[in-house]
């Protein structure tokens, strides 16, 4: 027969871990990973907003189309883009509202430009300012407009 005695196991007092040098290396490595990806990161940022600031502009100006075609004209430049949300006063064939939200604020935060008439022939210009909040500019700072 068999001895089925088991031994108990004897432990090791040495206790498994990682050294400081190897933390250091590690911490090393994080930090030049997010130096090289945090700019790249960041830079798409600017880009986003640029696309936002057109895409809400699109729809302002495809929600003022909308209004046109009801009213007969777009909205003067007393009412504004609110005409999109609230009907104006004596506009009797207003079907709106033409917009599901209230009115955003562009994405840094400053207020879209309505203008009627518009410039270089255009019955209307609808734009941002940008990060600025200026005229003009570069990048995230240029203007963004229909």
């Amino acid at each position: 027969m068999r001895n089925d005695s088991r031994k108990p196991r004897q432990h090791s007092s040495h206790i498994s871990g990682f050294t400081l040098l190897e933390l250091l290396v590690v911490i090393a490595i994080i930090g030049l990973l997010s130096a090289y990806v945090g700019p790249k990161y960041f830079s798409k940022v600017g880009e986003s907003r640029q696309k936002v600031a057109k895409a809400q502009i699109e729809s302002f100006s495809k929600a003022l189309d909308n209004y046109r075609l009801d009213v007969g004209r777009y909205p003067n430049g007393d009412v504004g883009l609110n005409a999109l949300l609230v009907r104006p006063v004596g506009v009797a064939r207003w079907n709106g509202p033409y917009l599901q939200k209230a009115l955003p604020m562009d994405p840094w935060g400053n207020a879209y430009i309505y203008r009627i008439p518009g410039r270089n022939g255009k019955e209307f210009d609808l734009s941002s300012l940008g990060e600025d909040g200026r005229a003009g500019g570069t990048g995230e700072a240029a203007d963004v407009s229909n």
